[in-house]
């Protein structure tokens, strides 16, 4: 589990056992029911990362869109509801090249302009003669991005590098070097599903 959901149960937990003090046990119900579901969404399971030439999902969740973000950039779009695990897994091995924070809207992290106009996280990775970048954004509910590393930091395939808090999206781009192996429609799972292939491998 990731700290922070501790952090969120043990809040509402004591705000249930003050409102049921003053009030009444009935009326801290809803309380330890929130306490009950940020458990549940801060979980943080083991995955099994493949090997290989390949580059895997950055976050749990559905492809919503698999578009061209340049004649020479494939952009994968997967959208994270509520009930998502959150944690974000680098897609490749190799080296933070840059982290690049921008402010801006709150949009539906499904709508398309989100991938532009919401507040986001733009992580690039310098892996063996490849650069895949992916974007933590932030949506209507989620407004609260984190991101663990830093530039120059190395990372593992599949490695945790952080996480959105309460339903997003995460935009991955991929150069032509990547044969694309994912749809529209698509559920996948951060650090296991496979995104992409190296064409060269």
């Amino acid at each position: 589990m990731v700290i922070d959901g501790l952090y969120y149960a043990l809040g509402c937990a004591a705000g249930g056992l003050v409102v049921a003090w003053l009030a009444g046990p009935v009326y801290g119900i809803p309380l330890f029911v929130a306490a009950l579901f940020c458990l549940y969404f801060f979980r943080d399971p083991e995955r099994q990362i493949p090997s290989g030439a390949v580059a895997v999902s950055p976050a749990d969740g559905k492809v919503v869109a698999l578009e061209a973000e340049s004649p020479s950039v494939a952009r994968v779009s997967i959208f994270m509801n509520l009930f998502d695990v959150h944690v974000n897994r680098s897609p490749i091995a190799g080296r933070i090249a840059e982290v690049r924070y921008q402010r801006g809207r709150f949009l539906a992290a499904n709508r398309q302009q989100a991938s532009e106009q919401n507040e986001q996280n733009m992580v690039i990775v310098e892996g063996e003669a490849t650069r895949v970048a992916f974007k933590q954004i932030a949506g209507i509910i989620a407004r609260r991005i984190v991101f663990y590393k830093k530039p120059g930091d190395a990372v593992r395939a599949g490695e945790r590098v952080g996480l959105i808090k309460f339903g997003s999206r995460v935009d991955v781009l991929l150069g032509a070097e990547w044969d694309i192996q994912v749809r529209p429609g698509n559920r996948v799972l951060a650090g296991s599903s496979i995104l992409a292939r190296r064409r060269s491998a």
